[in-house]
């Protein structure tokens, strides 16, 4: 029942490239909101580049689409001439795998808003665990680093949990994923 079809393979693989494409083209903007409020202006929208882990699983409900999705698209960055280099593969597999744990702590059998939402908080702890030892986080105020990990986690619920769930839903809405897990879960919906 776990196995993957080659459709789930392909639309994985085809929205971590285009999220790939968005994170790139949120890097600017993350500049900006640094050049404002110091480093917790990334924080502010940090949740966006966790948002192909939740859609991918939303839509797939497979273990490992959120590793897989997030690890691809760090992978694609990287290809498109990303600054950071390979180590944002690195970043994209901490912050996969955090969003990874969320579905995995449900068994994959839960995935309501609050999961979702609690799968952007998860990639978030996570990313920030590594970016406390990577950025040198540790020379920054405490209270300042807390306010960061604080938002960023609000961001992972919002932006990845919450813009996640509507723009997957939005989508199934369409027909095109009919054939997925959630598509079949909102025709149960509709004929219930």
């Amino acid at each position: 029942m776990n196995s993957w079809k080659l459709k789930e393979i392909v639309v994985m693989s085809t929205l971590s490239v285009v999220f790939a494409v968005i994170y790139l083209a949120f890097l600017p903007i993350g500049k900006i909101l640094v050049g404002f409020f110091g480093p917790i202006g990334y924080d502010l929208i940090f949740g966006i580049w966790f948002i192909v882990s939740i859609i991918a699983a939303y839509i797939i409900r497979k273990p490992g689409a959120a590793f897989l999705s997030e690890t691809i698209a760090a992978t694609v960055e990287v290809l498109l001439g990303n600054a950071v280099g390979p180590m944002l593969i690195i970043a994209g597999m901490i912050q996969g795998a955090g969003a990874e744990s969320a579905f995995a702590i449900t068994r994959y059998k839960k995935y309501t808003l609050a999961t979702l939402m609690f799968a952007g908080v998860m990639a978030a702890v996570f990313s920030f665990a590594w970016g406390y030892f990577r950025s040198g986080y540790a020379a920054l105020d405490s209270s300042y680093v807390f306010a960061m990990l604080v938002l960023r986690m609000v961001s992972g619920a919002l932006i990845s949990g919450v813009l996640g769930k509507y723009l997957s839903d939005a989508l199934a809405k369409t027909g095109v994923l009919s054939s997925f897990a959630l598509g079949k879960e909102m025709r149960r919906r509709r004929a219930a």
